[in-house]
């Protein structure tokens, strides 16, 4: 069997599992013959246990037969699958990959987004991070004529709003708020493996580090606080559909709009957000968030009626 055969059963199986919670042998057996990946053949015991045991080892995830219940099986860990981690996004995309590879025929009715790969630099960085070493960068900042060179230790990578950002600490430099960098990968001109060795604080962690914050922007000069914002006309059922945080709750709604409370820092990217759903979005708490809103949103109509005049 080909690997890309391989792949599709491995994800219909985790998604068949995930969608039904618990599924015995049976059932899955049954489902299974529904499709056209079967061509009407029954999927042993031997076959299953087999793409159960490198699910583990590809995805991380891990199906587990619960004997008490009626010999069903579930996803041990479905923890891993949360809406930002890795096993998540591999599933999905591969999910979806072969969906639309299925479906050639409609290659001109299906339009994506461009989502820049970077893959040099991905794979680069990867075995940096792996092997522990630190890496050199040639990096040119928007707006510098000129580009720095800089040794860094990788401490993760993240996808935001279709772009590779890099984040780690300045080697060689203390552990201070000021050492901490993200770079964008589509700005780094130049990158090499050191042999520079460094270790990861036994304290970090990735997901935490970055889950009261709405983007890749850091600040050691806020807090997370309390904001509520306002979503007026369609904007609401966007925002109940798309939170804006994790951290999103509903706390009122009218006719017109709907209250949304969020627990994060106000950082410059989050800022940009509001700003780009303006006419939709209005901040409510804190006042002095409200007060650099409408700062921002009176620059740029100063700029406007500038260009205008």
């Amino acid at each position: 069997m080909k690997t890309s055969a391989k792949f599709k059963e491995y994800i219909w199986l985790v998604n068949t599992i995930r969608r039904a919670k618990q599924i015995s042998f049976t059932e899955l057996q049954r489902k299974w013959i529904a499709t056209e990946m079967s061509e009407g053949v029954e999927l042993s015991r031997s076959t299953f246990n087999r793409h159960k045991d490198a699910i583990e080892d590809i995805f991380g995830i891990y199906i587990e037969c619960n004997r008490r219940d009626g010999y069903k099986y579930s996803i041990g860990n479905e923890g891993v699958l949360m809406e930002e981690s890795v096993q998540n996004w591999m599933l999905s995309t591969l999910s979806v990959s072969n969906q639309l590879g299925e479906s050639l025929s409609l290659q001109d009715r299906i339009l994506l987004e461009t989502i820049p790969s970077e893959n040099t630099r991905l794979e680069q960085i990867v075995e940096g991070m792996k092997q522990k070493v630190c890496l050199r960068l040639i990096y040119q900042k928007y707006g510098n004529h000129l580009p720095k060179e800089v040794v860094m230790e990788p401490f993760c990578i993240k996808l935001f709003k279709r772009r590779w950002y890099l984040f780690g600490k300045l080697h060689d430099e203390l552990p201070a708020g000021n050492s901490y960098r993200i770079y964008s990968f589509d700005r780094i001109k130049e990158i090499s493996l050191t042999e520079e060795r460094f270790e990861l604080p036994k304290a970090f962690n990735a997901r935490d580090f970055f889950k009261d914050y709405y983007g890749i922007l850091v600040s050691h000069d806020t807090t997370p606080e309390k904001i509520v914002v306002r979503a007026y006309g369609n904007e609401r059922f966007y925002v109940r559909d798309l939170p804006i945080h994790h951290s999103q709750r509903e706390v009122g709604e009218c006719e017109q709009y709907a209250d949304f409370e969020l627990k994060m820092h106000p950082t410059a990217d989050f800022c940009s957000h509001v700003l780009s759903r303006s006419n939709q979005l209005q901040v409510i708490q804190p006042e002095w968030l409200v007060e650099k809103i409408k700062l921002m949103l009176h620059e740029t109509l100063e700029r406007y009626t500038a260009t205008n005049g």
